[in-house]
């Protein structure tokens, strides 16, 4: 385990293993963004360009590395779900076509399939996990001639098991169907490349893993979808939106690639600054790195909540999202309990959901497993 503790401000008391709730923000983005605020008081500081183009293509540009994308493939989006919607107004589907999805997939990602399926007359076919199977294995056995979408992660959000996006990419392609993905759990801390997996769209809001302000994100859109339909009709989606001269010759075209896909102010003067910042630091660190970083942390956390009867026994489980078992002797409330020792996890039904990061120390761990150890007996 490497030390990157300094790069965030974290009392040496206090061990955070939450990231895949809420990530903090490194300390060089949160000054990024406090100087963000501050120019808002004198705005005239700033050029135009400055403002409302430069500052969101270096952020698509840093974002667009992550997915092993160009620039042109991103939008910025304020959440999954506005990728999500975004992926359903441009699918076609009809009477009698399959969606498949996750059994206990995260909310987002089945509320939108749902709208659609009622709008369209599709039906939704839930993939469900045996003990033994992985999640790879539930979701390909769902598929069939009818299946037109696949919607999932690269993991389960509850218990961390991984599913192979490049077999269920091809299994998808083989029956006809698109795939539309969530990354939000694993982008930039487990390595993804849309020229391997090629979806029809992936979305990743930024606020967990990526280490960003709350309401930023990144949609992914393949080229074949770049004609498409956006959700609003903004006016710096549009060609030429930089002449504001001529804002008022109004144009039906848009701007190059996906950016006709980006939110309404987009270029947020406040956020983006600070989440550039993040990006910047995940991408100098290397995706590889971090990852290794989350599996160091992760074995060692099993290694010492084996004898206390914790085991991380998800087949295919990812190395940065531990989900492990709890005996039926555990407080109903062990995530509380573990808060106040300044310990913080979720719990997820039966079992405890450990998500650590770079941040996160060797004394971290032992500090969790000798809490878990006092509150278990």
């Amino acid at each position: 385990m490497t030390d990157y503790r300094a790069l965030f401000d974290l009392p040496a008391d206090t061990a955070y293993f939450n990231a895949a709730q809420v990530g903090p923000l490194p300390i060089r983005a949160a000054e990024a963004g406090q100087a963000a605020f501050r120019d808002k008081l004198r705005p005239w500081r700033h050029t135009t360009n400055q403002l409302f183009f430069d500052l969101p293509e270096s952020v698509r540009g840093e974002a667009a590395r992550l997915f092993n994308a160009s620039a042109d493939d991103i939008a910025l989006v304020p959440a999954a779900s506005y990728g999500l919607a975004t992926a359903a107004r441009n699918l076609d589907l009809k009477p009698g076509d399959e969606i498949v999805i996750l059994d206990g997939q995260f909310p987002s990602n089945v509320y939108t399939w749902r709208a659609l399926a009622q709008q369209t007359g599709a039906v939704i076919k839930t993939a469900t996990r045996t003990e033994h199977e992985t999640w790879t294995q539930a979701l390909l056995a769902m598929l069939s001639p009818r299946t037109r979408l696949v919607a999932c992660g690269a993991l389960h959000w509850i218990d961390g098991g991984r599913i192979d996006l490049e077999a269920v990419s091809k299994a998808a392609k083989a029956q006809g169907a698109a795939l539309v993905l969530d990354l939000t759990q694993s982008l930039g801390v487990m390595a993804f490349d849309v020229k391997a997996v090629d979806p029809d769209f992936a979305v990743a809001a930024a606020y967990k893993w990526l280490l960003s302000p709350y309401a930023t994100g990144y949609l992914y859109v393949a080229p074949r979808h770049q004609g498409g339909v956006p959700l609003e009709q903004n006016w710096i989606n549009r060609s030429d939106a930089q002449d504001f001269t001529r804002l008022i010759d109004y144009r039906d075209t848009y701007d190059a690639g996906a950016r006709r896909f980006d939110m309404g102010e987009r270029a947020n003067h406040q956020l983006l600054p600070a989440a550039l910042e993040s990006l910047k630091l995940i991408n100098g660190l290397g995706v590889a790195e971090i990852a290794r970083q989350c599996a160091a942390t992760s074995a060692r956390i099993k290694d010492g909540v084996r004898p206390l009867g914790l085991h991380a026994d998800i087949p295919d489980q990812a190395a940065h999202y531990l989900s492990l078992s709890l005996p039926d002797t555990a407080p109903a409330d062990i995530a509380t309990r573990l808060r106040e020792h300044d310990i913080h996890a979720s719990q997820r039904g039966p079992r405890l959901r450990i998500s650590a990061h770079i941040y996160n120390t060797e004394q971290d761990v032992d500090r969790l497993v000798q809490a878990l150890k006092a509150i278990l007996g």
